[in-house]
């Protein structure tokens, strides 16, 4: 059977899970948070000291974390894309009675949480520059996105497993920082969005893990061909009004390095996390691709160490539009 049917094949099994993969992993509309609860209420009668609040407490946060935070922003903002590229993958479709639309749609429902949580913080703070933030934003959309996964199901679970994992660091150090500056409102903002992105993590890798019970080969080849090309981030097309696509991404990841929110040994922690999560060490049902394939996930993460101690981070911050040194912290 060619390799395509059996992709088609293996996530019509799980499809039929759908709705078991829904109730276990996402959080009913009426149950959850919504970014109200977090933000001041426009309808409470202490909406503007709330308010004056926040921005008080936005004055203390350096000039390297409202880069970090509007980074991050823009990254959830930019969710419309991420949601048209799952769409294509084999296997979902938008026909009605197709169950991965469904969970791609709600998956996508609480996702968009985050960057309109975000979003209206940075707004309400008035320590950026929010006509940048969103030219950035608009760009990042119409640049589009190019993950390396083509529409094969299994390449896109490996790379949704690793970026939700990824995203759920990032957002948890964001929280910590926050709260080591007394801003308990923005770190509980950060840590119930990490919340959700370890859900998602343990949604996708889930799935991977059944794949490999089902397609045990194709399965780790996929794996190892994503960690040979390395795992891009969303944002890897991200920059600033005027400048060239991209431009942008490295400076905002030497920044995010700097603060330890996501740094290259993070990377490899994620790598290592999977080979766990998927007990690589034991798949059974490997041919010898699937073997070879194995090999090279399993001495990868020693191999990716070496390169990290090489790196040199440059010392001084990037000046973004984004950010406004005059209304932050040095």
């Amino acid at each position: 059977m060619a390799l395509h049917n059996v992709r088609l094949e293996v996530m019509q099994l799980l499809e039929k899970k759908i709705d078991m993969f829904v109730d276990r992993f996402l959080v009913p509309v009426e149950k959850t948070w919504q970014p109200t609860d977090l933000l001041p209420n426009s309808q409470d009668e202490n909406f503007f000291e709330e308010v004056k609040e926040l921005r008080e407490l936005a004055k203390e946060l350096p000039y390297d974390f409202w880069v970090v935070l509007v980074g991050d922003t823009i990254t959830e903002e930019a969710l419309p894309t991420y949601e048209s590229w799952l769409m294509e993958v084999d296997g979902i479709s938008q026909h009605e009675g197709n169950g991965w639309s469904k969970w791609i749609r709600h998956w996508t429902g609480e996702e968009n949480r985050h960057g309109d949580t975000l979003s209206k913080y940075l707004y309400l703070s008035g320590r950026v520059d929010m006509k940048e933030v969103e030219r950035t934003t608009q760009h990042l959309l119409n640049d589009g996105i190019d993950i390396g996964t083509q529409q094969d199901p299994y390449k896109n679970f490996v790379y949704t497993s690793f970026q939700e994992l990824a995203t759920n660091i990032s957002h948890n150090r964001v929280s910590i920082l926050a709260k080591d500056y007394s801003n308990k409102g923005l770190a509980k903002m950060c840590k119930m969005i990490a919340g959700d992105e370890m859900r998602h993590f343990t949604a996708y890798s889930e799935f991977v893990k059944e794949i490999f019970v089902l397609d045990p080969s194709e399965m780790m080849i996929a794996f190892r061909d994503m960690m040979k090309h390395k795992i891009l981030m969303p944002a890897h097309y991200l920059r600033e009004s005027g400048n060239k696509i991209g431009t942008a991404f490295e400076e905002f990841s030497n920044t995010a390095q700097r603060l330890g929110v996501y740094t290259a040994q993070d990377y490899v922690d994620i790598l290592q996390r999977l080979l766990k999560r998927w007990d690589i060490p034991n798949v059974s049902g490997l041919n010898d691709d699937g073997e070879r394939a194995r090999d090279f996930v399993m001495n990868l993460p020693a191999r990716l160490e070496r390169i990290g101690k090489r790196m040199v981070l440059p010392e001084e911050s990037y000046k973004f539009k984004w950010v406004n040194p005059a209304l932050v912290k040095g």
